[in-house]
């Protein structure tokens, strides 16, 4: 973009990309705020105003003008599972934003006719029975006529999933299929499975039907994953977490990432977790990983940063909210020890899905048996996951121990159903991330996308800063909310000192990597309800622009098209985006709404005292009056 008042110089040093004239937060409290900085070789090189910047101005550098928007450093996503979903990103119908249930299933009756027989309709996270306005599940029999013929697979958080009748078919259930562990085939009279799986508690048999689809190969995994990474860079994710999970196996669904990152076409950094996959064997499976590598091993695009988030699938508690919190073996810690003594020996860090404090309690007690031994603390980097219902007394053993954690919005979609099981004074603190920042601890902060929540980073912001769900049930007061800076920091520098990387991202400072986000909107000065809209117009990484839009249209690299032609996303796109409440008339007209709701209200009440005649007023014109 041609920029006045900067005249390109003939240097050895120019700088690759240059962005001026923005609002710059720079999160380093040397210099929290700017106008401009340089980005040479990946790094960078100035930050500060014109002057600073206008002697790196070659002939070869790339300025950009910010118009004044507002720049944060670049997202980091403290948990996602990056991997896992990039390998399925085409394959999946999004429902993440779609505001009405009749909306989404005319999404799927659409994408079931230009599906290919053979081939499943699936929608599968990023949204919740809240969000729409008829506050419901689709039902069965909505799912028959929208596809008499294509599987269709709906899951429903870690609660439930829906399936027509031909999935239930192509997933091969019939009347004699055993119920399984840890959850439930719903039946009808006739013993017939109706096409409703819950989870009870155990999401096993949700994600075990999942499995059952078909997946997609070759060249497409590939083409898949890049437009999944576009898609968070969308949002100014420029780092991700990798947190592993079910049903992805190394080294087979890690290759993708591997062979992208030779190629030079990741366009998010990720640092990876090794989940053993198979009950019983999974000593022999992390002996076997501690002897192959080393955590750190790899650069700042792809790198090792340990095991988890489960070391043991009996030490693995569930965080399905409608259901009873799960009672755990009493023998599990036998293993667990084990494992979690092979990490520490071998300088592994891990992290652990840990829902509710009764495991937290019992993890803990077998870190301070080993405590004991000079094990804890040890320089190695370990944490807690999602934590919801973590205690005071807990986080101080954590603190003692040197541990950290990462919470994540899952209460952004799953709020209602855990208000109903556990009543609104556990709710204020689920996660009691006040307390866990005022004793210093590192919280980074995350998503958990793609199976539950969406991986849309600003609804995870909204919900550290408002404490409100996507349906805008109220569940954190203000003692257990974050400020705005605080929320950011959470996902930025905080989410770098999980993988050892503090010294090299997380902040716009010289010498650190080039990652980056101009945004729509300014994220310090728009009203509370507009921090879930925000997207990014310009996202850099180490100095490459991988996504633009708006004014920023063509910048970004080009992308091969989607494949297969049919995937839901080459029609629909990812993230459904509505427009910002405090600025559209949509809010105007829904607030008019509620004041003629507030009316008829009001003329009832009269009604019912006698004031005013039962029936509704005539609406009168006097344009038509005799």
């Amino acid at each position: 973009m041609p920029v006045g008042g900067l005249t390109p110089q003939a240097t050895d040093d120019a700088a690759d990309l240059i962005v001026r004239n923005a609002k710059i937060h720079t999160g380093d409290p040397s210099r929290p705020q700017a106008e401009a900085l340089a980005i040479r070789a990946g790094v960078i090189t100035v930050v500060g105003d014109d002057t600073d910047v206008a002697p790196q101005t070659g002939p070869g550098t790339k300025v950009v003008d910010g118009l004044g928007r507002r720049m944060i450093p670049g997202l980091n996503d403290a948990h996602l599972h990056v991997i896992r979903g990039g390998l399925n990103y085409v394959l999946e119908l999004r429902w993440d934003g779609v505001p009405t249930l009749r909306q989404g299933l005319a999404m799927l009756r659409e994408q079931a006719a230009r599906t290919p027989k053979g081939q499943w309709v699936r929608v599968v996270g990023g949204w919740s029975a809240e969000q729409f306005a008829e506050r419901r599940l689709p039902t069965v029999a909505e799912l028959n006529a929208a596809a008499p013929d294509t599987p269709v697979f709906v899951l429903h958080l870690y609660q439930a999933a829906v399936l027509n009748r031909a999935a239930l078919k192509a997933a091969g259930f019939t009347r004699d299929t055993p119920e399984p562990g840890g959850g439930q085939i719903v039946r009808g009279r006739d013993g017939e499975p109706t096409g409703m799986l819950l989870a009870a508690p155990s999401a096993l048999v949700l994600y075990s039907t999942l499995a059952k689809a078909p997946v997609l190969q070759g060249e497409d995994r590939k083409t898949s994953t890049r437009h999944f990474l576009r898609e968070l860079n969308r949002f100014g994710l420029t780092s991700a977490i990798d947190a592993a999970g079910g049903f992805q196996n190394f080294p087979d669904n890690y290759s993708t990432v591997v062979e992208l990152a030779e190629a030079g076409q990741l366009s998010v950094r990720i640092a990876y977790h090794l989940f053993p996959q198979t009950a019983g064997q999974e000593i022999d499976d992390l002996t076997r990983w501690v002897d192959m590598a080393r955590p750190e091993d790899g650069d700042e695009w792809l790198r090792l940063n340990g095991a988890g988030e489960n070391l043991t699938w009996a030490a693995a508690d569930f965080e399905n909210f409608a259901q009873p919190r799960p009672t755990l073996s009493s023998g599990y810690e036998e293993q667990f020890e084990k494992a979690v003594r092979l990490l520490m020996e071998n300088g592994w860090g891990f992290r652990l899905h840990a829902t509710y404090d009764e495991t937290i309690r019992r993890d803990l007690a077998v870190f301070e048996k080993l405590a004991a031994e000079g094990l804890f603390p040890s320089g190695n980097r370990w944490l807690f996951d999602h934590a919801e219902t973590v205690s005071a007394d807990s986080l101080d053993r954590i603190t003692a121990l040197g541990g950290a954690l990462s919470v994540q919005n899952r209460l952004s979609f799953q709020g209602e159903a855990f208000l109903r099981r556990y009543g609104p004074g556990i709710a204020a603190d689920a996660p009691p991330i006040g307390a866990m920042l005022e004793r210093g601890l590192t919280v980074g902060a995350g998503t958990d996308a793609t199976r539950v929540s969406s991986y849309n980073p600003w609804i995870a912001l909204h919900w550290l800063i408002t404490g409100r769900s996507v349906g805008d049930l109220v569940m954190r007061p203000p003692h257990n909310r974050v400020d705005r800076r605080t929320a950011l920091a959470m996902f930025t520098e905080a989410g770098a000192s999980l993988t050892g990387e503090q010294d090299v991202k997380g902040v716009l400072r010289p010498g650190f990597l080039g990652d980056l986000a101009l945004l729509s909107e300014d994220y310090f000065t728009v009203p509370e309800p507009d921090i879930a809209h925000i997207e990014s117009l310009l996202t850099v990484v180490g100095g490459r622009i991988v996504h633009a839009a708006a004014e920023y249209e063509g910048l970004d690299e080009e992308l091969p098209p989607v494949s297969p032609a049919w995937s839901p996303v080459a029609h629909y796109g990812g993230y459904r985006a509505t427009p910002p409440t405090g600025l559209s008339g949509t809010r105007q007209a829904e607030l008019l709404g509620q004041a003629v709701a507030e009316s008829e209200q009001h003329r009832q009440w009269r009604a019912r005292r006698g004031l005013t005649p039962q029936t509704a007023n005539t609406p009168f014109d006097p344009c038509f009056a005799l």
